[in-house]
């Protein structure tokens, strides 16, 4: 291989690395170290310029009440939302629960979880 072709290949590699990846992270459980670590790979991911949307399913729609003096999930949720990360709660885990949506983790549907998934580079789950 020429040494200009393998050049422009390095540079193509370097233009994607830096304009990061989508990651769809579905979050299906309430308990602590579980949320909390989701949330730690999350946030970790957008410090690393990559896009990240957090879904949570199930029980993990119960975030607000989950209370841990060992996973600080209030702190990490914080630490993920200030550095631009998106969280989404499922609207029917909500209503199965008589819950409204928290204003860190607005309400939204299946038909978004599946739009997320499809244009995600990666779906990582927990729980």
């Amino acid at each position: 291989m020429k040494e200009d072709q393998h050049e422009g290949k390095d540079d193509d590699v370097g233009a994607s690395e830096r304009s990061g990846k989508t990651y769809a992270v579905i979050i299906n459980s309430k308990e602590p170290e579980t949320v909390w670590n989701a949330f730690r790979f999350a946030s970790a991911a957008v410090s690393k310029g990559h896009r990240v949307s957090v879904f949570l399913l199930g029980p993990a729609v119960e975030i607000e009440g989950i209370d841990s003096s060992r996973f600080d999930v209030r702190k990490i949720l914080g630490r993920f939302a200030d550095l631009g990360g998106e969280v989404l709660s499922c609207g029917t885990c909500l209503r199965l629960r008589k819950m409204d949506a928290a204003e860190s983790c607005p309400m939204s549907t299946m038909d978004t979880l599946v739009r997320l998934t499809e244009e995600a580079d990666r779906v990582v789950t927990f729980g």
